[in-house]
């Protein structure tokens, strides 16, 4: 199996435990705090606004590269044997069924808001060092 192949199989793996986190957040066995792990790291992957922009250079594709896969990780590792069983097969099917992933519209109000909170925080932050020099 060459890299690209292995690549295409983790990033198929990556979508699948997206599904799956999506899936385990209605399972009634799932406890809330993988319910709420799960429903950031889905609104996040599904958002079409990433936090770090990919037109930064590098910066720009570490969350799609290490952050997202160990958010995910973290998020699935939460989930109990039978929820992640049940809910891996759920995002099978679906995957098998569908050719495209969904959006998320939270994920990306979500990001809006973080990014409009930032810029708020610079501006307040350099309005306050331009008046002590």
């Amino acid at each position: 199996m060459g890299f690209l192949d292995t690549t295409r199989a983790w990033a198929r793996q990556l979508k699948r435990d997206v599904m799956t986190l999506w899936f385990a957040r209605s399972h009634p066995a799932t406890p809330w705090y993988a319910k709420a792990m799960g429903a950031f790291v889905v609104a996040y992957a599904l958002s079409p606004i990433d936090l770090i922009p990919d037109f930064i250079p590098v910066l720009g594709y570490l969350d799609d590269v290490i952050l997202l896969p160990v958010l995910i990780w973290l998020a699935v590792r939460l989930l109990p044997a039978q929820v992640l069983q049940d809910s891996r097969a759920k995002a099978e099917q679906w995957m098998a069924a569908k050719a495209s992933k969904p959006r998320s519209l939270a994920g990306a109000v979500a990001i809006g808001v973080i990014w409009t909170a930032v810029a708020a925080t610079l501006l307040v932050w350099g309005s306050k060092l331009s008046g002590i020099m």
